[in-house]
């Protein structure tokens, strides 16, 4: 901020709706706010990098009312702010639509406007292939951004584009990446999702299915919904297309890890109520992946900065088209051999950091034997420094011919 150096500090939970930016010397005494520090131990910080002894008491309560006012401390004003705000959200009857007048348009004729140009939209961002379109009879899942949509155009439309146009009266299974929510786990919500353009309606009965299907898989994670925009997004372009009554079944998934996400008793059981939900509903489901790719740069912890397109991020998207080519073939345990590479052929944790690798593999499991074709790729430098990456992709059910064993 000009005028104004600092560490600018904000919640992404939302519990709390204040911005501090905290004075570069009093940001360097933030790691003593770990809960296993005391005020003494501040006040020694404090008298390390200024070398002074007067005056501190005071700056240490003033940085602690601060930062407790805020809802930026773990102590009881921010168990309060924090049980107030989900009682809110529970007590509503309705996802709100959080991320309008940011992400997009608030005002419901402006964002149809908005809406309609994008899903109309096809220029060729500089070194991204050009968009094809997919627009088939047996389409029967995709794979979209949940980069701000502006930033993403011509993916997002090409995703959008690629659905029949027959699917306005099925279940749309939304499956988002869960930046917030509890690993290994499907988030759940029963509420209908509220945006500018209408409200759209869940699938409750299939919500409590995959319920009582797997309790310790799908668990209730309603105020993550309530601030995730992995399926916010996926929403107004369903209802962009669809209307805005679309009928959807929103999932959160949190991350997976280990060598098979099924070694985690919670994701097995999860993926088979998937697996049952398409094999008894199928006919009626149209799945959207919400899903991003590579984070790279300063911003997700790297050192080099990149831009996108040019230099390291040639040989990310390498990386990323040999990962799309698993999931284009429905070979899950392929894909997720490669999100565990470190790139060197070794296992470890994705240092491509892929965010939408749980929804893709949760997928690929639940409605085996799909085949998909990549209908656009791009990157999204989000700062200068640090890039993004995402996809558009449309799947089908793989078709068996008379000479192929049923």
């Amino acid at each position: 901020m000009s005028g104004q150096p600092g560490l600018l500090v904000r919640d992404p939970y939302r519990y709390s709706d204040v911005t501090l930016v905290v004075p570069p010397l009093l940001a360097r005494c933030l790691p003593l706010f770990d809960g296993a520090h005391s005020d003494l131990d501040l006040r020694e910080l404090l008298v390390r990098l200024t070398g002074r002894l007067d005056d501190l008491g005071e700056i240490v309560e003033q940085m602690l009312r601060s930062l407790s006012e805020a809802g930026f401390l773990r102590d009881a004003a921010f168990d309060d702010l924090r049980a107030r705000r989900e009682r809110a959200f529970a007590e509503s009857p309705l996802r709100a639509a959080v991320h309008a007048g940011g992400g997009y348009p608030d005002d419901p004729r402006e964002l149809e406007h908005t809406l309609t140009r994008w899903r109309e939209e096809r220029p060729v961002p500089a070194g991204a292939p050009p968009a094809k379109d997919g627009v088939t009879d047996d389409v029967i899942a995709i794979a979209a951004p949940h980069a701000s949509p502006h930033a993403a155009v011509p993916t997002y439309a090409a995703a959008y584009r690629a659905l029949p146009a027959d699917a306005a009266d099925r279940t749309f299974v939304v499956l988002g990446t869960s930046h917030y929510g509890e690993p290994s786990r499907f988030g759940i919500t029963r509420k209908a999702f509220q945006t500018p353009l209408g409200a759209a309606r869940t699938d409750v009965a299939l919500v409590d299915e995959l319920a009582r299907a797997a309790p310790d898989a799908f668990t209730a994670e309603d105020y993550c919904h309530a601030i995730e925009h992995s399926i916010e997004f996926q929403v107004l372009f369903l209802q962009s297309r669809f209307g805005p009554d679309v009928r959807i079944l929103p999932i959160l998934c949190g991350p997976f890890g280990g060598a098979r996400p099924e070694d985690a008793a919670p994701v097995a059981r999860g993926l088979e109520a998937l697996g049952a939900l398409q094999a008894a509903h199928g006919a009626r489901l149209t799945w959207v992946l919400g899903v991003d790719m590579a984070h790279v740069g300063p911003r997700y912890g790297d050192r080099q900065r990149v831009r996108a397109h040019h230099g390291e991020m040639l040989a990310v998207a390498e990386r990323d088209r040999a990962r799309l080519d698993r999931v284009a073939d429905g070979d899950a345990d392929g894909f997720w051999r490669l999100v565990r590479s470190d790139g060197t052929g070794g296992p470890g944790r994705d240092d491509l950091k892929w965010c939408g690798s749980a929804p893709l593999y949760a997928f690929l499991r639940a409605v085996p034997g799909v085949r998909a074709r990549l209908l656009h790729y791009d990157h999204w430098n989000i700062d200068d420094d640090s890039v993004v990456s995402f996809a558009a992709m449309a799947f089908s059910a793989q078709k068996v011919s008379p000479s192929q064993p049923q």
